[in-house]
């Protein structure tokens, strides 16, 4: 047996910090009536590679739903109400998006949590997203959730500084990660994929990651 089917097979929720844990396989139940939920979301705002102020292209493919939605382009990072694609307003967040943030932010300590944004990242075997800080939002008091669906990830977590050492927390499916509080702006990233296909989703990672943006 694999070190990670060890820890698949074994974990317990898992501490990342003060205020950041890795609840284990919280999203599961959801998931029969999150996964429609999604095919309706692609098809209104479809999935999509933006572009790095930079001017590079992003290895995830994105998408978002709520009141407010993430995008990039040349001229910055930011959130907006219009999908720039569409021209029309984001997809409205289904109701089993807001019950799952919002209960899995209560487990992990913070109660109260209404995310107006969910921003829907597609990794595909090579995606990888790099050690970053979430510094757009409006609201540092709220947390983060992060929920893994389809391939396993490595999920690194790092401190208040890019230069400071990551851990480094496979994410199964199912599994959901939430920081905040002196947490809250801690780097985190995504290492590349490897291709190793999961049962129901096959060769795809899906995270959704709700905020209070607004």
């Amino acid at each position: 047996m694999s070190t990670l089917e060890l820890f698949e097979a074994t974990a317990p929720d898992l501490r990342l910090g003060q205020a950041a844990m890795v609840l284990r396989g919280f999203a599961l139940p959801y998931v029969p009536e999150v996964m429609p939920a999604l095919a309706a979301i692609d098809a209104q705002s479809p999935f999509r590679h933006m572009v790095t102020p930079g001017g590079f292209t992003m290895s995830v493919a994105l998408t978002n739903c709520g009141a407010l939605g993430w995008t990039s382009d040349r001229r910055g990072y930011r959130y907006a109400v219009i999908d720039p694609d569409t021209g029309q307003p984001w997809p409205s967040m289904p109701a089993v998006f807001a019950r799952l943030a919002r209960e899995a932010a209560t487990t992990a300590g913070f109660d109260g949590f209404e995310p107006d944004a969910c921003l829907v990242n597609r990794y595909l075997p090579g995606s990888r997203m790099s050690l970053h800080q979430d510094k757009n939002e409006r609201d540092y008091d709220a947390p983060i959730v992060s929920v893994s669906l389809g391939m396993r990830a490595v999920f690194l977590f790092g401190g208040h500084k890019r230069a400071n050492p990551t851990v480094k927390v496979p994410l199964l499916h199912g599994d959901v990660v939430v920081w905040g509080g002196v947490d809250r702006m801690r780097y985190h990233g995504v290492v590349p994929l490897k291709d190793e296909p999961h049962a129901i989703l096959g060769s795809q990672r899906i995270n959704f990651t709700f905020r209070k943006a607004g």
